[in-house]
């Protein structure tokens, strides 16, 4: 099985919401994910597995030096298969690329190995205000 890795890859936003909510636990919601991303990102990544979307990241930034990973997500059949760390790693690649000077990821508890340890995030101050 050959896993491939695509920057701004074409994608059908059914495909996208269907591993967004098979990911993240809840129902798909219809986004119009090429409308978002096409205004909002840098770039994505696409991991496919035979034509199957199986993993995916969002790379927002602010046109600037600063770019941010949003919903990474990976088929939960092929987590801890190297595919997370595989869509980060084209991601920062891509972001160093374009110039930007930092990649910023915030995440739950729980994911703190696979982004400090599996992808060599480091740690750092940081805020947040809940809306």
């Amino acid at each position: 099985m050959t896993i491939e890795y695509e920057w701004r890859g074409d994608f059908d936003d059914d495909a996208l919401d269907a591993l967004h909510a098979e990911g993240f636990g809840h129902p798909a919601t219809a986004t119009d994910w090429r409308a978002r991303l096409h205004r909002y990102s840098l770039g994505w990544v696409c991991a496919r597995e035979d034509g199957a979307l199986i993993g995916f990241v969002n790379v927002a930034w602010d046109g600037g030096r600063h770019a941010f990973v949003l919903d990474a997500v990976v088929a939960p059949h092929r987590r801890s298969h190297g595919v997370g760390t595989a869509l980060i790693a084209t991601a920062a690649d891509r972001a160093r690329a374009a110039h930007c000077a930092w990649l910023h990821v915030d995440f739950e508890e729980h994911l703190r190995p696979f982004y400090f340890a599996a992808c060599g995030f480091e740690p750092t101050t940081a805020g947040l205000i809940a809306l």
